[in-house]
């Protein structure tokens, strides 16, 4: 497209007006304009990949420090009129400024003002990062779990926009929070849209039995090593035997032990430069398991579990579920220490109990398992074909439920006649 163009066509002139071109009108009451491409399009795969939700499939572009850049980043891919941007100031010292992002005409207005009212009641210092913005008004601040989502990909704000959700961020920030959110949210990845729908459901279905098995695998080991062996098969008996002979501690020891390692080794490396934390994490992961093995401190086999327990806190595409998930293994391994398996049974009764408590931005946190809606299932544990999430979450209550109308087709063969 040309640098400028003369136009008179509204419509034309609020779609480029929308994308980032300069609309200028010499006289006041002329139909006719000049539209100017503006040349700086700023954000845009430049300084703005990525980092902690990286996706094979799809777009890299992530948003940056600067408010206005992401702000435009967001026009860029919503360029309709109905997305209304409400600027806000909060801080008595900052003055940062928030921005609150929803579609006008879609958006349950419940959930806006919500947003609005929580922001504006805010009678705090300084502002540096919406992920604080987002301890400050979420419903509940003494639980683990993330009750609204945060995100730095483009393609997760604009898929909550268009599903009713509200989305905000902070300026110095280059992470948007969006809610209302469910649990089932922090399993989503924006990957599992852009694969076939059998290979997303996949994918979800493995990260979701990936922070099962993180929580309950070692403290799995704790309440089998105590007070269950006659559940080890025997061909297994022998070869776990062996491997705690020399072992001096309790198993709960021995995984608290281990459990810490991991900590230890997983902050150290993410506080140092990238490359050195990579090679500070696999020398130092290879160097104390082998030596923790051969010093009789811990087993072979518990190092696998925990290992293994780790690596699938990780699969959640959200960091802040990660360490939400990383931090209920130990209450949990404490309770399979004093009561085996019953102590496992009452941590997950407890934490069911807690998560069907709990709430984002009024709306539940655990739906569609409760309160069950059946006609919600089709995006949350698995992701079905799109001719099947054709409506929007009934939870919102959006003023529209149509996600959109598909047209069926008939798929016709190459050889098949024209007639």
């Amino acid at each position: 497209m040309q640098e400028y163009q003369v136009s008179d066509d509204a419509d034309l002139i609020r779609k480029l007006i929308l994308s980032g071109h300069v609309f200028l009108r010499i006289h006041e009451h002329a139909d006719r304009g000049i539209l100017y491409k503006v040349k700086s399009l700023i954000g845009l795969r430049k300084t703005n990949d990525t980092e902690n939700e990286f996706s094979v499939v799809g777009p890299k572009i992530g948003f940056t420090e600067d408010l206005d850049t992401n702000l435009h980043l967001m026009r860029t891919q919503v360029n309709i009129p109905n997305l209304v941007i409400k600027e806000v100031t909060s801080g008595k010292i900052s003055h940062s400024r928030i921005a609150i992002l929803y579609i006008d005409g879609l958006t349950n207005e419940q959930i806006v003002a919500t947003v609005e009212q929580r922001i504006k009641a805010l009678d705090f210092t300084v502002i540096f990062d919406s992920t604080q913005l987002d301890q400050l008004i979420t419903d509940n601040s003494n639980t683990p779990f993330p009750l609204l989502l945060n995100t730095e990909r483009r393609d997760r704000v604009t898929y909550s926009l268009i599903r009713g959700q509200v989305a905000v961020i902070s300026d110095g920030s280059p992470y948007f929070i969006i809610g209302p959110s469910t649990l089932f949210d922090f399993f989503i990845s924006p990957e599992d849209y852009y694969l076939p729908w059998v290979i997303g459901s996949f994918f979800r279905i493995i990260r979701i039995f990936g922070v099962i098995f993180s929580i309950i695998a070692s403290s799995m080991y704790v309440a089998i090593m105590t007070f269950h062996y006659e559940v080890i098969p025997q061909d297994m008996l022998k070869p776990l035997i062996y491997s705690r002979l020399n072992v001096p501690f309790d198993p709960v020891l021995e995984v608290l032990f281990l459990e810490l390692i991991i900590e230890f080794v997983r902050e150290a490396g993410a506080r140092l430069p990238s490359k050195i934390g990579q090679t500070l994490g696999i020398v130092g992961g290879i160097i104390v398991g082998t030596a923790a093995v051969e010093a009789a401190l811990a087993s072979n086999i518990l190092i696998i579990v925990v290992c293994l327990s780790a690596l699938a806190s990780f699969t959640t595409p959200i960091y802040k579920m990660s360490n939400t998930i990383r931090f209920l293994r130990f209450p949990i391994i404490l309770l399979a220490a004093y009561w085996g398996s019953l102590g496992i049974f009452i941590g997950v009764c407890f934490l069911l109990v807690h998560v069907t408590r709990l709430t984002s931005l009024g709306f539940p946190y655990m739906v569609p398992l409760f309160p069950f809606r059946p006609g919600d299932f089709s995006d949350s544990f698995i992701r079905s074909d799109y001719e099947k999430i054709t409506d929007r979450p009934g939870f919102l209550r959006t003023q529209h439920k149509k996600f959109y109308n598909p047209k069926p087709w008939k798929r016709q063969k190459e050889w098949d006649d024209d007639e």
